[in-house]
């Protein structure tokens, strides 16, 4: 391994771009890569581009010393670039300095997959739905035979545990499995 691989560093930047503006974004990401090139001790640039319709980029550039990063960072050309492209982020870009070969061995950070409200609404309903048929009807001996448990508030906070436990613990952790593929897509 060369030694001047020790003094590498990496900028790890991460921006979201809104939808409608990435058009926009990828002839920006040309011109300040371009830019960056200029740079003393640029050493390249790799764009990962988002794989679904989020809009996350992950932009890593490595220079070959933590000095030449900085020198790259307060840059009044870099500066003029985030103040252009800034208004198409959904949020403040995230920055990350790695030194040395650190970045290239170090895991991402998973990204939590997130189903979308109605496919969220429509799995709990399809859930739930047959749940306040079952249960009720399950118990409805229970509450004739001691008529204490059949009282209106007493039977409806069992059938709520009842219900609630088998939502939990028993049906959304497999029927999630079984649906994840539609539910995530």
């Amino acid at each position: 391994m060369d030694s001047r691989d020790d003094n590498v560093a990496s900028l790890v930047i991460r921006h979201e771009v809104q939808a409608k503006d990435k058009n926009d974004y990828e002839q920006w990401l040309r011109k300040i890569a371009s830019e960056a090139q200029r740079f003393t001790g640029h050493m390249g640039v790799n764009i990962i581009r988002p794989h679904d319709a989020s809009g996350h980029y992950t932009i890593v550039l490595r220079f070959d010393s933590s000095q030449n990063l900085e020198s790259w960072l307060e840059s009044e050309t870099r500066k003029r670039f985030i103040d252009e492209i800034r208004p198409t982020l959904v949020k403040e870009e995230e920055l990350d300095i790695h030194t040395g070969l650190e970045y290239w061995f170090t895991p991402p950070a998973t990204r939590r997959l997130q189903a979308r409200p109605s496919k969220q609404f429509l799995i709990t309903l399809s859930a739930i739905f047959p749940l306040t048929v079952v249960v009720p009807w399950v118990f409805k001996p229970v509450f004739a035979y001691v008529p204490l448990l059949g009282r209106p508030i007493i039977s409806n906070f069992i059938l709520a545990v009842v219900i609630v436990y088998l939502m939990v613990y028993v049906i959304m952790p497999r029927y999630t499995r079984l649906v994840a593929k539609w539910l995530f897509d």
